[in-house]
């Protein structure tokens, strides 16, 4: 039998999950044997998962779990070094150059075990099946305008946490615009006609923020871009690999330029394929924007787990995109988790 293991998320403000109780429900039904683990954080409480027939582990003890378990989880494991023996569902962040991927490869190779990477669960045309594109957009817009907001009060972004849903978000927001008695800035978006981009506009268009809308047409002669700098927020909503174009180079850091706030929603500041290279380290819920230019001030937001943010709304959704491959997960040789196996597999032979 097919044993689904899901464990509690241990990054801190981690709050989401990719499994509801009604999928869990549905893949138990389909006959695999579902655990869940128990969660001091996560969105949804432990009770909807008891009442959908999933056995219930303590929290953070899936080291200890069976061999043939499958350990399905988002965030990073805890970088404590071990080997990993059990096949892994999560997030790797391991095979786009990231220098602290090869770590968790390492430990990969030296247990056995596998790993199913979230970001390249792929169809047979290549298109992801499941991502939190369109939450991460729009919360990273948000934090992004919230910077915009800071600055003019001549601030640095404040802390930012988890709200209970978008709309307490939104208010929160369009009272932080108001308060500044300024007209609202213009933003741009690269990689606009994709669910991170639509998330991102979605916001923006709510706050009443005009935005101008690029994809791969209008970056396709691969830059410069100096329109970039006409406006005061620009949002990278662009998957990063080998090609990407630079948008914002270094130089744009002493131009004449409106561009005060950037946010960086793909967030790959360690990657070789970082097409914002003005920024080199990921920015945090305490520390939401990074300044990295004093005159004129250009702020920084790359926050690496921005869905959790709306941690209700953004597993609701992932999780529906995902249960139909997860109902697949008795045959792992093909579709989505071959095509993932043979993704790690390509990766760990040059470790």
């Amino acid at each position: 039998m097919t044993h689904l293991w899901v464990r509690a998320e241990q990054r801190p403000n981690e709050e989401r999950v990719g499994l509801t109780p009604q999928g869990a429900a549905k893949l138990i039904a389909e006959g695999l044997r579902v655990t869940v683990e128990e969660s001091s954080v996560r969105a949804i409480p432990i009770d909807g998962y008891k009442d959908a027939g999933c056995e219930i582990a303590p929290e953070n003890s899936w080291p200890k779990a069976s061999a043939d378990a499958i350990i399905f989880g988002l965030k990073e494991l805890p970088e404590d070094g071990t080997p990993l023996p059990h096949r892994h569902i999560m997030f790797g962040h391991a095979y786009k150059g990231q220098h602290s991927g090869r770590a968790l490869l390492e430990r990969f190779k030296a247990g056995g075990g596998t790993l199913y990477d979230l970001e390249y669960l792929v169809d047979e045309t290549g298109r992801r099946v499941a991502a939190f594109g369109y939450w991460a957009g729009y919360a990273g817009a948000a934090v992004t305008l919230k910077t915009w907001a800071a600055q003019q009060r001549g601030e640095a972004c404040p802390p930012v946490g988890v709200y209970p849903g978008k709309d307490i978000l939104n208010a929160e927001l369009l009272a932080e615009l108001n308060a500044t008695g300024h007209p609202r800035p213009r933003a741009i978006v690269i990689g606009a006609l994709g669910r991170v981009g639509t998330g991102a506009a979605d916001l923006c268009e709510a706050m009443g923020v005009q935005v101008t809308k690029w994809d791969i047409a209008e970056t396709a002669s691969g830059g410069p871009f100096p329109e970039i700098l006409y406006h005061e927020l620009f949002l990278n909503c662009i998957f990063a690999r080998p090609g990407t174009p630079v948008f914002v180079p270094c130089e744009a850091l002493t131009a004449q330029r409106k561009l005060t706030a950037i946010g960086d929603v793909a967030c790959d500041p360690d990657s070789d394929y970082n097409p914002v290279p003005v920024y080199d380290r990921a920015t945090t819920w305490d520390n939401p924007a990074l300044r990295v230019a004093i005159d004129p001030v250009l702020d920084v937001v790359a926050i690496d787990n921005l869905p959790s943010m709306l941690p209700v709304e953004s597993s609701a959704d992932y999780a529906a995109q995902l249960l139909p491959s997860l109902l697949t997960l008795t045959d792992l040789d093909s579709g989505v988790w071959g095509r993932a196996e043979a993704t790690y597999q390509s990766h760990i032979e040059r470790i």
